[in-house]
């Protein structure tokens, strides 16, 4: 059964002599070595911390223009709940060092470590849940320590056709992405990250192509470690056959907007765990996204899956952003979830406003208003508000 996936994969990355995506969403090191979101000429306040330490940057700028480019950066988040139980209280950081080498002319690798680290009990990341509310309000800011999180080799057509990756990948950075799915800049809840009833594993070995199929049209695959741990990496993933499987058929405007204006069904299948620890899971899940006026972006976002794995069994997200002045955005959401085993609905409304006060330094202020939490059905809602910071060296 591996043997055919496999080669399925490699077929569908080789097929094909048009321009793919590049499978770099937002979050993904090739985008977030860019600054500005990928928009055409970003505007800011400052350049700090750039006018701070100029020979640092000047030393970054002269690799660049040897092939090696690479940032240092670190965030943090803090919360706070109104929620009848739990803490009532969270904060955590990521520091990263992350970047590419282009190796050959049109073969390259990308890197990234990771330290993620709570200064509290709970984590952002847990503590929707610790409040009683089936949520990840703070989506990737967990007490995980240190992680592999890239490291992989991409390698493309001469036209651009196709790219394959092969190595230590995050599924996240390439499955069912749109212009707003980064948590270290867009929004917080995984409700409107990459989708909640997507059961996507942890960072880990594994394979995947991307393609044009028409002027308009992409298909991106994947096939990786569904019991992927990026603090112990393993490389015995294929010979144990504990996958997770994905299939994307999209379309866009244009191969360089590709996540700003973006239509895509996903479907998704992952094994069940062999020890018993986790059940088979599969599902299917529809996004649409515009960018409009390179300005606003609404999107429309939903799901569904078997339900005994992911997050939640049934999804639907809508919302907008806006892009202002200096590259700042703002951004609200509002999804409603419900869960197998769990009766009722939760519905989960996320706006921030996030100010880019330069390259390297952005600032987003959040609130959180979850009602009918479904793991405490005695609270009528649960309130949060946050604060997130980033500095880029």
């Amino acid at each position: 059964m591996i043997r055919p996936l496999i080669a399925a994969l490699l077929s569908l990355a080789w097929a094909c002599s048009a321009v793919a995506q590049g499978l770099s969403g937002p979050s993904s090191v090739e985008s977030e070595l860019e600054p500005g979101d990928g928009l055409s000429d970003p505007q800011y306040r400052s350049d700090f911390p750039q006018n701070v330490t100029p020979r640092w940057f000047r030393w970054k700028n002269q690799l660049a223009e040897n092939g090696f480019r690479f940032n240092v950066d670190y965030l943090a988040l803090g919360q706070a709940s109104n929620a009848d139980l739990g803490t009532g209280e969270a904060a955590s950081g990521i520091a990263r060092f992350y970047g590419t080498w282009q190796a050959a002319e049109r073969g390259s690798l990308t890197f990234k470590i990771e330290n993620r680290h709570s200064y509290t009990d709970v984590a952002p990341q847990f503590l929707g849940l610790d409040g009683g509310a089936l949520s990840i309000t703070g989506t990737a800011f967990n007490d995980t320590g240190l992680l592999l999180t890239n490291l992989f080799w991409t390698q493309r057509s001469e036209d651009g056709g196709w790219t394959l990756q092969v190595g230590q990948i995050d599924v996240t950075d390439f499955v069912d992405v749109y212009g707003l799915v980064s948590p270290y800049s867009g929004f917080q809840n995984l409700a409107f990250n990459t989708n909640p009833t997507i059961n996507a594993p942890n960072q880990g070995l594994g394979i995947a192509g991307g393609l044009k199929l028409g002027s308009n049209l992409y298909a991106v695959a994947s096939v990786a470690d569904a019991n992927a741990d990026p603090s112990d990496p393993s490389f015995d993933v294929f010979s144990d056959g504990n996958l997770f499987k994905s299939l994307e058929l999209g379309y866009t405007s244009g191969f360089d907007r590709i996540y700003f204006d973006n239509i895509h069904l996903t479907i998704w299948h992952a094994d069940a765990a062999e020890d018993g620890s986790r059940p088979e899971d599969y599902g299917a899940a529809f996004s649409a996204a515009w960018f409009v006026d390179n300005q606003w972006m609404p999107f429309f976002r939903a799901g569904a899956s078997k339900g005994t794995a992911a997050l939640y069994e049934r999804s639907v997200s809508a919302g907008v952003g806006y892009y202002g002045r200096n590259t700042d955005l703002a951004g609200l959401g509002l999804n409603w979830a419900n869960a197998r085993g769990i009766d009722g609905d939760q519905f989960t409304l996320e706006a921030f406003y996030r100010f880019s006060v330069s390259p390297g330094l952005q600032i987003t202020p959040s609130v959180q208003y979850i009602v009918d939490p479904l793991l405490d059905p005695t609270q009528s809602s649960v309130a949060l508000i946050g604060l997130r910071t980033r500095i880029v060296f």
